[in-house]
């Protein structure tokens, strides 16, 4: 079984460097834009480019020529553009709505050429020669950073430069594999086989999230000012004159702004919240078909689950704790009692959770968050077991719900429902 690790460090970017880096990143997303279209086919997905070889073959040495990048990450950029392609492909085959890949976060991938690491800064290659960047460490020891990239026991994999806009600070978060450890498929952030405890979260439109631990984040605060936005827009779109066209230039500036800081708090909350109750892994559904599965859901709705999980993605590395997605199949209509587990469309009905085998009654999304936490926790005990590696034995899984925990083996009445 493979062992990886990714350990987050914030950079000290020399002020006159700063532009290369965005610069370099916006290249970046061009070349992986640019390679999706050479790898994407409306028509079948049997005509879909998932080679790399062949998309690099292809494209390189125009995009050498078009953009001011290296060698090495117009290749990183083509590789993630058919990663992508890959996995698409993989859902159109299952018969899911898919579309062609699109990248718009800013992030770059560095492998060990275009980044080189030092014990106390990294050089990272631009589209204007090399920038030294020197981290930023908690205080608190020892650090991820220490654990693993610093350790003769992990040996590098790749790493992704990332850039918060709320903050403006830059970071890098390096990927390592323990040295000696197979490759093969694993549940992400379960490479050891210790004990884990399990914070789940639910999505939705009414509340924006729910915690297994029964912490709420509503969304009415939400909904209300993007309405106020939205309404802002189409009074200054009626008058169409210049000056309510740049006016409505800075309101869209200014909405985004106030959207990423929202959710930006919503997830430092939902990461304090598991900190809190010593969680290791923080679980959410499988964004893939969220449209489908939340038709009420407005596109402000989708752009916050989005967000919402990018975001805890990087911060929560930061504190210690993994992030995890898990198949999104009837969490919200199976009773997430553990001595029932009773799925059926009639348990759910609006907000509201009556299972209809055995009577429990409980707020529907937190019924919800609970049974992703439980999916987790089932599917990493059945990795463990069919491992060859762990020696078919068992490593506690806990989800920690409202008044205690559950593990995913369980077949009692969960404490304090």
């Amino acid at each position: 079984m493979e062992v990886r690790r990714t350990a987050p460090v914030k950079l000290i970017v020399p002020d006159e460097r700063r532009d290369d880096l965005h610069e370099s990143a916006r290249q970046f997303l061009y070349c992986a834009n640019r390679a999706a279209d050479y790898c994407w086919d409306e028509s079948s997905y049997t005509e879909c480019v998932t080679a790399n070889t062949t998309a690099r073959d292809a494209l390189y040495v125009e995009l050498r020529e078009e953009t001011d990048l290296t060698a090495n990450l117009v290749q990183e950029a083509i590789r993630r553009a058919v990663q992508a392609t890959k996995g698409v492909v993989e859902r159109w085959k299952q018969g899911k709505r898919v579309s062609q890949p699109e990248f718009t976060s800013w992030s770059m991938l560095y492998d060990k050429r275009s980044a080189t690491f030092y014990r106390n800064k990294i050089s990272l290659s631009t589209v204007n020669g090399r920038v030294e960047c020197e981290y930023e460490l908690p205080s608190d020891s020892p650090t991820p950073y220490e654990q693993y990239v610093l350790s003769e026991d992990y040996e590098f994999r790749a790493s992704t430069l990332q850039y918060d806009t709320v903050t403006d600070e830059f970071y890098v978060h390096i990927t390592t594999r323990k040295a000696g450890s197979g490759g093969g498929d694993d549940v992400e952030g379960s490479a050891d086989t210790g004990h884990q405890t399990v914070l789940g979260i639910d999505l939705g439109v009414n509340n924006l999230a729910v915690s297994s631990t029964g912490r709420f984040w509503q969304g009415d605060d939400y909904d209300h000012w993007c309405r106020e936005f939205e309404k802002r827009r189409g009074e200054m779109q009626q008058r169409g004159t210049q000056a309510a066209h740049n006016a409505l230039l800075r309101l869209g500036k200014r909405e985004e702004a106030w959207r990423k800081q929202y959710i930006h708090t919503v997830a430092n909350e939902i990461v304090s919240e598991a900190v809190e109750h010593d969680c290791d892994v923080i679980v959410f559904e499988d964004l893939t078909d969220i449209r489908e599965r939340l038709p009420q859901a407005k596109w402000h709705h989708v752009w916050a689950f989005r967000r919402l999980f990018e975001y805890v993605s990087y911060k929560a590395p930061e504190r210690g704790i993994s992030v995890e997605q898990v198949e999104p199949n009837h969490t919200s209509l199976r009773c997430s009692r553990t001595d029932c587990g009773f799925t059926h469309e009639s348990n759910r009905d609006g907000e509201q959770f009556c299972c209809v085998k055995c009577g429990y009654e409980v707020n529907a999304d937190y019924n919800a968050a609970k049974n992703i936490g439980v999916r987790y926790a089932r599917k990493r005990q059945h990795k463990l077991r069919s491992s060859p590696t762990s020696g078919g034995g068992d490593a506690p899984v806990d989800v920690r719900i409202n008044g205690g925990t559950v593990n995913g083996e369980s077949h009692q009445p969960i404490a304090g429902d």
